[in-house]
């Protein structure tokens, strides 16, 4: 899903689950306790501020040192806890490469015209009142053509940000739509590895997998289409007198010509062509670059000495764009590889809490205790989904959310005879889609970082993400389309 499909999906699916005897249920959740307890005063009570601007990073790291106090004290040696660490920062390696290359992309899509042009088109093709399902509509067909929410949020995400952000409609919304119709393709699309991945842990095949998803999906996305319907209704956007304005500021700032498309389309033609997600992020910057020397040698001179410096800004470090319209000025600035820095440092510190987690033995104790209530079918449903949910938090990593408790529910859905796309379509409704809304997760962090909206703002309105694991649980309490395993 965020990554190339070479990211050692096999070594993934086969990875080994750490059993230890020596640790209870109540040690294994102490680290959780305390992690969840910083976290939430640093979040409701310190401003985000408890410890400096990378607070909730250093607390990832306080929760890992309690973690490693745990596993010493239950007979785990220290070179256990940083191999598994080591294993996940290798895991992670393809995301952070891919963010570097989405903080170049933003800076160079802005100083060569490319997000002003998306823009300024897309002012006068969206209208406000229908612009937030359009999104969702726009988001989920880029996702299930490329079979990834993180390139089409890298792409038609950040233009449809900027788009509503100058019609005056509230980001968090706007990132709510993207991310709705984002990982609705992408958990519908056959091109994703998540898509893959949960019926291959389940048992089953790949496209009545998909079919299986349709039944919980499709009622999802109708009532996330239906809720931005009734918000575009309800909120106060500029109005079309203000647009005419930022067109004419667009105008005078940039030279927009349909020419500029050609940069997000080839990149996009190169998804769909399966290239690896960094050569085609790359070919992507490379090809702005070339285009704002092309188009824009009045924006290039405006922001440094040199066109070449202003190009190398626009990759490594931050440019901003002067306009004469203050919301514009704030729309047509980006942080370059640099203003990826926090999130990544947030992923690392995740992944160094996550792997002392795994090597102490406590996601598969806490997993199993869960399994143990699931005594009943709906049991079996909500400790599954619960898993899933608690091991994107713990974890900070949607495929351990997939992986792990594919493993450990795999026999007790057999032991019930539910054919095993139930347990395919839960991982995928619990663990995949529910990613994003986690500050410190792989993907909440990566999406927060590209479309520049964080997750606290955008997570209400994510309306397909958090609703998916409850449209399950339904179906599973009302014992719709649960499907039997047929007897041989």
């Amino acid at each position: 899903m965020q990554e190339d499909k070479n990211l050692s999906e096999i070594e993934i699916q086969d990875q080994k689950i750490i059993q230890n005897k020596e640790l209870n249920i109540i040690e294994a959740l102490i680290p959780v306790v305390l992690l969840m307890a910083m976290l939430a005063y640093n979040i409701f009570f310190a401003g985000g501020e408890l410890l400096g601007e990378y607070s909730n990073q250093f607390i990832l790291l306080i929760g890992g040192f309690f973690a490693a106090i745990v596993g010493f004290f239950n007979k785990v040696f220290l070179k256990t806890m940083l191999a598994e660490v080591w294993e996940n920062m290798k895991s992670v390696f393809v995301p952070i490469m891919i963010l570097f290359l989405v903080g170049a992309l933003a800076g160079t899509w802005l100083v060569s015209g490319v997000i002003p042009a998306m823009v300024y088109y897309g002012l006068q093709v969206l209208n406000p009142s229908i612009f937030l399902p359009a999104s969702v509509v726009i988001a989920a067909i880029i996702s299930i053509a490329t079979g990834s929410s993180w390139t089409t949020s890298a792409t038609v995400g950040i233009a449809l940000v900027g788009i509503g952000t100058a019609l005056g409609i509230p980001t968090g919304m706007i990132a709510g739509a993207v991310l709705s119709g984002a990982y609705f393709g992408d958990k519908m699309s056959p091109l994703s590895d998540t898509t893959n991945l949960a019926p291959a842990m389940a048992g089953t095949d790949l496209f009545t997998h998909i079919r299986y998803m349709t039944f919980t999906t499709v009622p999802t996305i109708i009532v996330t289409l239906i809720v931005f319907s009734i918000l575009s209704f309800t909120i106060e956007t500029t109005g079309s007198a203000d647009v005419s304005g930022l067109l004419h500021s667009i105008d005078n700032t940039f030279q927009i010509t349909p020419y500029l498309f050609i940069v997000p389309l080839v990149v996009i033609a190169l998804i769909l062509l399966k290239t690896k997600p960094l050569i085609a992020l790359g070919v992507g910057v490379i090809l702005a670059a070339v285009f704002a020397f092309i188009f824009q040698q009045d924006v290039l001179a405006s922001v440094s000495n040199s066109n070449f410096g202003a190009i190398i800004n626009a990759i490594f470090i931050d440019t901003e764009i002067v306009t004469d319209n203050e919301k514009l000025n704030e729309l047509f600035s980006a942080g370059g590889m640099k203003g990826m820095l926090w999130t990544i440092f947030l992923i690392t510190c995740a992944m160094v809490f996550g792997g002392i987690m795994d090597a102490i033995g406590a996601l598969a104790k806490i997993t199993k205790a869960l399994l143990k209530m699931a005594t009943s079918i709906f049991g079996l449903f909500f400790s599954t989904a619960m898993s899933c949910l608690g091991l994107n938090a713990i974890a900070s990593d949607q495929y351990l959310a997939i992986v792990i408790p594919g493993k450990m529910f795999k026999k007790a859905f057999e032991d019930k005879d539910l054919a095993p796309e139930n347990l395919s379509r839960t991982l995928e409704d619990s663990g995949t889609v529910t990613s994003v809304l986690i500050p410190w997760n792989t993907c909440g962090a990566y999406q927060s970082g590209v479309l520049g909206v964080s997750v606290s703002d955008y997570a209400v309105y994510a309306v397909f993400n958090w609703l998916s694991p409850i449209m399950t649980l339904v179906f599973a309490a009302f014992q719709i389309k649960i499907r039997q395993l047929v007897k041989k």
